[in-house]
């Protein structure tokens, strides 16, 4: 098959997908090629489009451009708004995954209700993810495709780091000076 057809049958494996496809699945169905090539040949040639080709946690599909997606609702979108203790626990779920309930409890400092859990795991952004090997083998939870697609990430790597959270005014600076510690002008350190 030439590279224009392979790039074609690609395409065509993407587009009658029902779910988002790992670049083995479209060689499974598309035959052998370059299917990195090709990828990029149809995300090029839909970039401009009202559709894309977008690639979440490996696995790639078409999505509605995101400037036109508001054309394609048909109800009012009423935005759910996480409690703090669910934002903290997904926070914590996608940097340290995958982790047990114990250890998001540990480092929140809190105990965390059950329903907390089912709130992020109802939405799709959370699974589970096995169990740890060791005295009780507690569940492990991680984050899902649909957590990736929701914050637009491409990979877990993609999760911002202390100083992104920084420059976005998320996280304080860092203290120069000893907290409680007021110098009145005119004073000088030592």
């Amino acid at each position: 098959m030439s590279d224009d057809g392979f790039t074609r049958a690609v395409e065509a494996v993407l587009f009658a997908a029902a779910e988002p496809l790992r670049p083995q699945d479209i060689t499974a169905h598309a035959g052998e090629g370059d299917v990195d090539a090709a990828l990029a040949a149809v995300q090029a040639l839909y970039a401009n489009r009202g559709i894309h080709l977008v690639e979440r946690g490996g696995r790639w599909h078409f999505e509605t451009a995101p400037d036109l997606a508001h054309l394609l609702r048909r109800t009012r979108e009423e935005p759910r708004r996480l409690g703090r203790a669910a934002t903290e626990m997904l926070s914590i779920i996608a940097y340290h995954e995958p982790v047990s309930r114990a250890e998001i409890e540990a480092i929140r400092g809190v105990q965390t209700s059950k329903g907390t859990l089912d709130v992020l795991m109802e939405a799709g952004w959370v699974r589970p993810a096995g169990r740890r090997d060791g005295p009780g083998r507690p569940l492990l939870y991680a984050t899902t495709g649909d957590f990736l697609s929701h914050f637009g990430l491409v990979s877990r790597r993609h999760l911002p780091g202390i100083e992104d959270l920084r420059a976005a005014g998320l996280l304080e600076a860092p203290q120069s000076v000893i907290p409680g510690l007021q110098l009145e002008s005119g004073d000088e350190e030592d």
